[in-house]
């Protein structure tokens, strides 16, 4: 365990920060999820509305530096791709 007050303030917001990370990246994993589920079953307008309501969430998730801008992209682009293969 740190002695010095600082080292100590740290550690203890290390841990907070850390929840509030965690709890970010699981409301992504979530949305990532809700994408897929439609798309297993084969119901497009489904998997549209929620990659609708992911995209934002896949936005906000690269822009607090959680995952990285390309990653981002790429699940985007990926579940976009098989939605309109769907489609088709």
């Amino acid at each position: 365990m740190a002695n010095i007050a600082s080292a100590r303030k740290r550690a203890r917001q290390a841990v907070k920060n850390r929840a509030h990370n965690m709890a970010l990246r699981s409301r992504f994993r979530t949305y990532m999820k809700a994408v897929l589920k439609p798309l297993r079953k084969g119901d497009v307008e489904a998997a549209r509305e929620a990659y609708r309501q992911a995209v934002p969430i896949i936005d906000k998730t690269a822009n607090k530096g959680l995952i990285h801008k390309n990653k981002a992209a790429r699940h985007k682009s990926r579940l976009n791709q098989r939605i309109r293969a769907l489609q088709s």
